[in-house]
């Protein structure tokens, strides 16, 4: 299965919060899966972790997900931004949701993500958690 991580899977391990587990435990499956992720969540992860002078979690998080090939890094062009614009208005979700909603729709990508704003999407999306027990969209 080709799956799209949201940013907020990463940052769940990244920051250890409530859900890292469920995160960790998803992203260990990736002998089943292909992995992909945004231009824009690799960027946001930058500023959130160089605003908190973490440099090297940073560099090890590149390391880890991005350059052993876990995760594959993919963009928009800008002739894709009006369709960012679009999606936002008429799911009325952020800048960064409605540029991941554009991404996982141009690849045909499952988005996994805890955010439930793209329970608005025809997309949709679904939790590590679900992808874990088997369930799928």
């Amino acid at each position: 299965m080709k799956y799209f991580i949201d940013t907020n899977i990463f940052l769940e391990i990244i920051l250890d919060q409530g859900k890292s587990r469920e995160a960790r435990a998803f992203l260990s499956k990736i002998e089943n899966h292909e992995f992909f992720m945004s231009d824009f969540s690799l960027h946001s992860i930058g500023i959130l972790l160089f605003q908190q002078k973490q440099h090297a979690i940073f560099q090890l998080f590149l390391k880890d997900m991005i350059f052993n090939t876990v995760v594959v890094i993919i963009s928009l062009s800008i002739n894709d931004m009006p369709a960012v614009s679009n999606v936002s208005q008429r799911f009325n979700i952020d800048f960064d949701d409605a540029y991941q909603y554009v991404i996982a729709e141009k690849y045909g990508l499952t988005i996994i993500s805890f955010d439930s704003d793209f329970d608005r999407t025809e997309r949709g999306r679904i939790t590590p958690a679900k992808v874990l027990k088997g369930e799928n969209m």
